[in-house]
């Protein structure tokens, strides 16, 4: 067989593959076979394919052959004729039919074969058709007939009414119908050539190829069918055949990139060619390299498809493309597609994570309000246990309003809704107040909650308090929750060298301690997510949530925050942050241990029942200059301020829990004194009771402000200086 016809048999094979398989990948050449596909449907006459066994099974037919049937459909067509060739044919016909059809590619030396015969329309009317079937042998697709047919009706009409005039007239000769039999089969010819022409061009035409060349390595000849203005020199003309070997030489020289010219010379190599085809699961293999033209790199592709024989590589196609505007495409496709997978990634397992963690802290506290709820129904007339309930549905409902105020505040961060208001401040009051908030909950677990201010110098800053104060509160709430009884946390304030670009800018660290559980390395790289927890949370039970919203606002504020820890030992939380001095900024020394100096002539009474307190506070304030007196309960505090004269006392030291009278009773007392001067001496509270509801009780006992103990002495300073005008 030559090699149009193998090249036809091949395309006819890929056609049939995708007919029955359109999911097959191992047709040869997928591309020609559904233009070859798209020419049959168009064309005027009919075409059809069926197997060469003994089923004659149909695998395909043409528009036009189901107009020839008078069928709307392929379904409608495969029932009418059994879907088989054998159903196509007259019943009266297709025993001489298929001997002669039989008899013909026995004899055929391109395998070909033309009968006439009869069919039965839908309607039932009779008409003629001319065949025009080529066999193909195939052991992929297995051995088909793919048939030409057009109406002969009005022609055997003809014929007959000749013939039957040659009877009848007895005018014509043996020699006529011979002559016009030789006719028939000179058309027949012609029409079988131009068919083969025609699946040739559909074979190696592609809108998608520039330049498209049919190789036959046994030859070593390269037929052009298209051609771009870079292989014009080569080729000037379609349908040119010239050598195979080096048929490049000029248009890599000329064209193409320079670091690329080895990689394509191995092209022209038929043993490259047949090594890479035989390697390629799909027959076919590609190349991209860069041309130069203009001052311009092109990207081009060059395509190699095998469409000779599974068995051995003869005949393929060499397509060339330019890809500059689908590699940027599908560059810019990927990119898009990635971050689209990515996002969609994580916003997906963010959503499953956030409803997954979401249901369960929702439904703990949820559990506990309904089942003492119901508790308490059970219990009406026990009033201690409705009381018990009552203070487990109050927690749970705090749990749960707190939970949903983190979300809120995580989607309000998210959003970017937030202002930030620097302002003057004190760091040691919002580290003081800090620890004041948390102490309450400390004091459940018997956590020592201290404030490390030593190795704080400047105290008064530009900064956003609120968000400065949200930050420490979190950190220090997260401390406290996860550290067991009798532990220890520490809210340490430590300020680094002063200097830099600008002077007046100082870095300062604000540090939460604890010996709690510790965080896991694992969970260390989601610490900051939201709803993110440990996975032995019966162990733990830490998340994200609130370290998710530290993290954002230390980000909003430009701090930096680092967490070191170590499981069952402790965790450690540092925020980094740079804050503007102010003029008035306090400095309390330039060392540890340096105490500042106020003036001698001040005195200040400090009222306290405990010895050591006395001693503690006494050998403070000397150590500063002042004057100092004590007194061991309220009662005598107030009978001292009774007998003293404006100006001997400027300030009072006053405990709450005294024996005799308290602090409150005794602060009362001495703002209902007549003499102004006197009832308005400045009376500071130092207590243990360091709860919210001691410091308003405070307040509205006279007093005008409240240190916790253990003692603050930076803090106490600063009050002095305070009220005393230093």
């Amino acid at each position: 067989m030559d090699n149009q016809a193998n090249g036809e048999h091949n395309l006819i094979e890929s056609l049939v593959s995708v007919l029955v398989d359109p999911l097959d990948d191992t047709v040869q050449d997928i591309s020609a076979a559904y233009h070859l596909k798209h020419f049959a449907d168009i064309m005027p006459g009919g075409f059809f394919i069926y197997r060469a066994d003994e089923e004659e099974t149909l695998i395909y037919a043409n528009e036009a052959m189901l107009r020839i049937f008078q069928c709307d459909t392929m379904q409608e067509f495969r029932e009418l004729t059994g879907n088989s060739f054998r159903g196509i044919v007259h019943p009266d016909d297709l025993e001489a039919v298929e001997e002669s059809i039989k008899e013909q590619i026995a004899h055929s030396q391109y395998d070909l074969d033309y009968v006439e015969y009869r069919i039965i329309r839908k309607d039932g009317r009779v008409r003629w058709l001319d065949d025009y079937g080529h066999y193909v042998r195939s052991d992929s697709v297995g051995d088909v007939f793919y048939v030409f047919v057009g109406d002969a009706t009005e022609k055997k009409e003809r014929q007959v009414e000749k013939i039957e005039t040659w009877f009848s007239e007895k005018l014509k000769k043996e020699q006529e119908l011979q002559a016009q039999l030789d006719k028939y089969d000179k058309e027949m010819k012609v029409i079988h050539q131009e068919h083969l022409i025609r699946l040739e061009m559909i074979e190696g035409l592609s809108v998608d190829y520039e330049s498209i060349f049919y190789v036959d390595l046994d030859k070593d000849q390269i037929k052009a069918y298209r051609v771009s203005e870079r292989f014009r020199k080569q080729f000037p003309e379609h349908y040119v055949v010239r050598k195979f070997t080096g048929f490049d030489a000029d248009y890599i020289a000329e064209w193409v990139y320079p670091e690329d010219r080895e990689l394509l010379k191995g092209v022209s190599d038929p043993a490259y060619i047949c090594r890479e085809l035989e390697r390629s699961e799909n027959r076919n293999f590609h190349l991209n390299y860069r041309t130069y033209e203009k001052q311009e790199i092109k990207y081009i592709q060059l395509r190699v498809v095998n469409v000779g024989g599974e068995e051995s590589v003869s005949q393929v196609i060499f397509g060339y493309r330019n890809m500059d505007e689908e590699m940027i495409s599908e560059m810019k496709q990927k990119k898009l597609l990635k971050a689209a997978l990515d996002e969609a990634t994580l916003a997906n397992n963010a959503k499953n994570l956030f409803l997954t963690n979401m249901s369960h802290d929702i439904r703990t506290p949820m559990n506990a309000i309904v089942g003492f709820t119901e508790l308490a129904r059970k219990h009406m007339q026990d009033q201690e246990k409705i009381s018990n309930y009552l203070d487990m549905i109050s927690t749970s409902s705090e749990q749960l309003l707190q939970l949903l105020s983190d979300v809120l505040e995580i989607s309000r961060l998210e959003s970017g809704a937030v202002n930030i208001e620097e302002e003057e401040c004190s760091l040691m009051d919002i580290a003081h107040q800090v620890q004041m908030s948390i102490l309450p909950r400390a004091a459940e677990k018997n956590i020592t909650l201290s404030l490390d201010i030593s190795n704080l110098k400047h105290d008064n800053v530009r900064a956003d308090k609120g968000r400065l104060s949200q930050i420490l509160t979190y950190l220090t709430d997260n401390a406290v929750k996860y550290t067991g009884v009798d532990g220890r946390v520490t809210i340490v304030v430590i300020e680094k060298e002063q200097g830099g670009a600008q002077d007046d800018l100082v870095t300062y660290q604000f540090a939460i301690e604890d010996n709690g559980i510790g965080i896991s390395e694992e969970f260390m790289t989601t610490l900051f997510d939201p709803f993110e927890r440990e996975k032995n949370t019966t162990l733990s039970g830490i998340h994200g949530t609130g370290l998710a919203i530290t993290k954002k606002l230390v980000d909003i504020i430009g701090g930096r925050i680092e967490v070191f820890s170590t499981p069952g030992e402790g965790s450690r939380f540092i925020i980094t942050l740079p804050l503007r001095l102010q003029e008035s900024s306090g400095y309390f020394g330039a060392s540890e241990d340096a105490v500042p100096h106020f003036s001698t002539d001040k005195r200040i009474l400090i009222v306290d029942d405990n010895e050591i307190n006395l001693e503690i506070e006494y050998e403070v304030l000397k150590d500063a200059g002042f004057l100092v007196d004590t007194a061991e309960d309220g009662s005598i505090a107030v009978e001292k301020i009774k007998q003293s004269k404006p100006g001997d006392y400027d300030l009072i030291l006053m405990d709450i829990q005294m024996p005799i009278m308290d602090g409150y009773r005794a602060t009362r007392a001495i703002r209902e004194m007549k003499n102004p001067a006197l009832a308005g001496i400045p009376i500071i509270a130092v207590s243990a009771n360091a709860f919210e509801e001691d410091k308003r009780m405070a307040m509205e006992s006279g007093m005008n402000a409240h240190l916790a103990k253990p003692l603050d002495t930076l803090r106490l300073y600063k009050l002095i200086r305070k009220f005393l005008k230093e």
